[in-house]
């Protein structure tokens, strides 16, 4: 027996049953003893005794008045018979009744639908013998029974249900999941330990997923992206080895080395920042010092392609994150326009905050991006411009991983038109 469904039904009914069966059981036996308890031990001696004693005083008139008296406050029917079972009342032989009492008198006996016990006197000469009714029949409440029985088993059937199907679900998801589909969930809303079960699972399932597009994402953009430095780096290794000048071939090999190169650290950078979130280390950190620290680290390279960087006032704000992974996203953004700067303009980065986020402005003066490839310039690989974009030595992921590390923080990034220029804004959710 496999299925959990059918277990838990068998066993919640099984538990029913028996209870039941023991129930029935034990109520008969109470019901029974109960029927003869007032009459165990002295009582029924005690009434024998009181009975001969009226009849051989006062006669039979007496004795009517005692066992009427009797039958009307103690429960059963009353009879006082001489040594063969015959009433010393009526004459009515009571033979079967003294017959059914048997060697044990005082314990009850079942008799024609009653029950029935019965006492000797010391001497012998009298019989006292005790009519009751018979215990409640509690065939008569099978129907009853029966029907708690069918009301409870429905109750364990849903019981069933609400246990094993969710776990059948969870089993379905987990086969779809493992076939292939990354993107199936169990998206359960239960608060129990299934609905645990669940959510660890969607938890696993998400960050596989992740891990698994990452990788991919990184195969199809390794294949893409090197074909041409491949290409161009062997036309200059031929090159090197036929050609006059050497040492114009050899700077020629070496900067397709050094593409090369940086387009490989982009492509593993990329996929760290947007792999597994675990690697992260989130800590406490203020986003002003690391605007400022970015700041500095690229004022060098605004002045040599001749522009600056005008940093505004940045107010003291504390959030929680990757300090590395935002430094470097940041970093790209300002880079980037840096890379689209005129040569006399400037770089504005600005830091401000709202109730419960922080925002990063930096915009250029450049000759910004089409309306309609705002969106796309996040996106690994594109370029507006692909000669501007080679002249300036970049590859196109710059802003594709920034984006990926800004959502990572759960944050946000998009661009506008400045006329002129273009401004791309980062929004960060602050400390609370």
């Amino acid at each position: 027996m496999r299925s959990v469904y059918v277990k838990i039904l068998l066993w919640s009914f099984g538990t029913l049953l028996l209870s039941l069966v023991a129930f029935v059981a034990v109520s008969a036996f109470v019901s029974y003893r109960a029927a003869g308890r007032g009459q165990i031990n002295r009582m029924p001696y005690l009434e024998l005794e009181l009975a001969r004693e009226v009849y051989e005083s006062g006669g039979a008139a007496k004795l009517a008045s005692f066992i009427e008296r009797l039958n009307q406050n103690v429960p059963g029917q009353h009879y006082l018979t001489d040594p063969r079972g015959r009433d010393v009342l009526t004459g009515e032989d009571h033979s079967d009744l003294l017959a059914a009492v048997g060697a044990t008198p005082t314990i009850p006996k079942h008799f024609g639908g009653h029950v029935v016990l019965g006492v000797t006197s010391e001497d012998g000469k009298y019989h006292w013998i005790v009519l009751l009714h018979a215990p409640v029949d509690l065939t008569s409440y099978l129907p009853y029974y029966l029907l708690i029985l069918l009301a409870v088993a429905l109750i364990c059937w849903a019981l069933a249900v609400n246990i094993a199907g969710p776990l059948r679900g969870l089993a379905r998801t987990v086969d779809r999941f493992g076939s292939g589909d990354l993107s199936v969930r169990v998206n359960s809303t239960r608060r129990d330990e299934i609905g645990e079960l669940s959510r660890a699972f969607d938890r696993m399932a998400e960050r596989i997923g992740t891990l698994l597009t990452a990788e991919r994402r990184l195969l199809q953009d390794i294949s893409h992206e090197l074909r041409s430095p491949l290409a161009r780096l062997s036309f200059a290794a031929e090159l090197a080895r036929t050609a006059e000048d050497r040492e114009a071939a050899v700077a020629r090999l070496k900067k397709e080395i050094q593409r090369l190169t940086d387009l490989v650290g982009a492509l593993i950078q990329v996929t760290r920042a947007e792999g597994d979130p675990s690697s992260n280390n989130p800590e406490s950190l203020r986003l002003d010092e690391i605007l400022g620290e970015v700041v500095e680290d690229c004022r060098v390279e605004a002045e040599a392609r001749g522009c600056r960087i005008a940093l505004g006032s940045a107010p003291e704000l504390n959030m929680r994150g990757d300090r590395e992974l935002l430094r470097r996203a940041i970093e790209n953004v300002v880079r980037n326009s840096i890379h689209y700067a005129p040569g006399g303009s400037a770089v504005d980065v600005k830091l401000s905050s709202t109730k419960d986020s922080a925002r990063i402005s930096v915009r250029d003066y450049g000759p910004g991006v089409p309306e309609d490839a705002l969106a796309k310039i996040f996106q690994p690989f594109f370029r507006v411009d692909d000669s501007r974009e080679s002249s300036s030595g970049g590859v196109g992921l710059g802003l594709a991983i920034a984006r990926r590390a800004i959502g990572l923080h759960h944050g946000r990034l998009w661009a506008q038109n400045a006329l002129p220029g273009l401004m791309v804004w980062i929004e960060l959710p602050l400390a609370a």
